[in-house]
Parts: structure tokens; sequence; C-alpha cells
């Protein structure tokens, strides 16, 4: 059984930056995905970062630049580090997991999911 849990968020002002936590455990495939999504009222999930297998990082457009994902393998543990925050990056941001070779930033295609940590920007 995957567990997922996030830490890390908080209110920043714009400009600002934080940096978000997600302890794993259970997850020992050798092909996956972490990924990072978001959640704003009224919208759906969407992809902001994902790294797999291979460390390869895969972004949205709206973050590249701005965000940065990572993982430590030994302390089973993934990261999102945010700078140059927007008021747009206010949001329920979840960690996510999945098998597959490669990171493709589709909510569908993950199958653990933690149960989330507030990132408030204000202006």
């Amino acid at each position: 059984q995957v567990h997922l849990l996030e830490s890390g968020g908080g209110s920043v002002q714009a400009g600002g930056s934080l940096r978000l936590s997600c302890a794993s455990s259970g997850l020992t495939s050798d092909h996956y995905c972490m990924a990072w999504f978001r959640q704003s009222p009224g919208k759906e999930h969407e992809g902001v970062a994902g790294i797999d297998s291979d460390q390869v990082t895969t972004y949205a457009e709206s973050v590249k630049g701005r965000f940065t994902i990572s993982k430590d393998n030994a302390k089973n543990t993934l990261y999102l580090q945010m700078s140059n925050l927007d008021p747009e990056d206010t949001a329920m941001y979840y960690c996510a997991g999945g098998p597959g070779a490669y990171c493709v930033l589709l909510p569908q295609l993950f199958v653990q999911w933690g149960q989330g940590t507030q990132v408030t920007v204000s202006s």
C-alpha cells in the first residue's frame, strides 16, 4: 500500500518562495513517475511537475523556470521548490505517483495521491 504525505505549504507574498515535501512509503516499482498536481476552487487538477525513474523532469509551461522538482530516493521524499510565486499559483498542492516509463502530467495516469497541502500567494 502506497502512502503519500505532503508538507511545507503555507502563505507567502507574491514573488516569494516555498518548498513542498512529500514523504512516501510502499513505492517499489522500477518504472514510475512522481509528480505534483494542484487544484483551486472551481478547477480540475492540473499537472505542475513530474520526475521519472531516470530523473527526467517534466514541467507545466506556466511554472517552467520558476519551480524545480527533485527527489531523494534514500529518504523516500519528493520535493517541489517554488520561486517567484504568483497569486495564480494559489491552490491545494497534491503529491501523486503512478507507474510508467516516463511522466505525462494527466491526473488519470496516477493511482496514488496524498491529502494535499495548501499554498496561498497574496498580492
